[in-house]
């Protein structure tokens, strides 16, 4: 591709953008992003176990039950989330999937619905659903999904370092993505941040955390769930950042592409200007 292209087709984009028709956020004044959502790590911290929930199936539990003999992987969730909890899941999903240690019998997995409204119904809707596509048998004993109330949620959304908070506008929260495993003993032993991971890295990290081993502070890389909303038509932070990150990123390539193939044509013009030189001489 000739460097004139090039320098068209970045034209084309930048305009493109520019042209773009205005997205409009639309500030929250209750939440604050940079103070009040995140995932912070408490490494060695502890899990509350005695807090209560309700199972899938309606019963009553304490997180306890979970904990003792296993490693365990908490996500704090709601299960209605329109974008970021499913991609959490999914993430999980994937990994669990490659991992050669099963749910159930290497180690637990435990959901914790952040919204109190959400009933055991929903969680159980949920749970057929990754049960099903994660198919290993006895996954049913080894993924738990819960609800509660917002007093039991707080209690270990605080010890796990959770900072999530209800956008009363579009009706919807605004959490954090990430997972935390935590050892038998419900000691914080490693965080997962964004919505993949690596199956090597939660493999060694569930079987540190077996061993009552905590693991060091992870890279912080955190995405937020403030999308789309359909009632007013307008975009929230989160996809105001991806367009504006693309939109840098796109350009930023194309003119390093330029760079590279000006300097590459100038190379080899002044290599046949010299090779040209050189066959005068000789023939003189």
């Amino acid at each position: 591709m000739r460097p004139f292209t090039l320098v068209g087709l970045c034209l084309a984009v930048c305009g493109a953008f520019s042209q773009m028709p205005d997205i409009e956020f639309k500030p929250e004044p209750s939440v604050n992003i940079s103070t009040e959502i995140g995932l912070d790590q408490k490494l060695n911290g502890r899990v509350p176990l005695d807090a209560a929930f309700t199972d899938e199936s309606g019963g009553p539990v304490r997180l306890q039950q979970y904990f003792g003999k296993k490693p365990v992987i908490m996500a704090l969730v709601y299960y209605k989330c329109p974008k970021l909890c499913n991609q959490v899941l999914n993430g999980l999903l994937a990994t669990m999937r490659v991992m050669k240690f099963d749910a159930g019998k290497e180690f637990e997995v435990v959901l914790v619905g952040i919204d109190p409204r959400e009933t055991p119904q929903v969680a159980a809707g949920k749970k057929n659903s990754y049960v099903e596509s994660y198919d290993r048998p006895g996954a049913e004993n080894g993924w738990h999904f819960l609800t509660g109330q917002e007093t039991q949620i707080k209690r270990v959304a605080d010890a796990v370092g959770y900072r999530y908070k209800f956008d009363k506008n579009m009706n919807q929260y605004v959490h954090p993505a990430g997972l935390v495993v935590a050892t038998p003993a419900g000691k914080l032993a490693q965080y997962f941040y964004g919505m993949e991971y690596a199956s090597r890295d939660l493999g060694f990290a569930l079987m540190e955390a077996s061993e009552e081993r905590i693991g060091s502070l992870a890279e912080q890389v955190i995405f937020y769930c403030f999308m789309y909303d359909p009632a007013t038509g307008k975009y929230g932070l989160a996809i105001m950042r991806v367009l504006q990150v693309m939109g840098i990123a796109t350009v930023l390539t194309l003119g390093a592409l330029i760079f590279v193939l000006s300097r590459r044509t100038r190379g080899k013009s002044g290599h046949a200007s010299r090779n040209g030189a050189t066959s005068r001489e000789v023939t003189e």
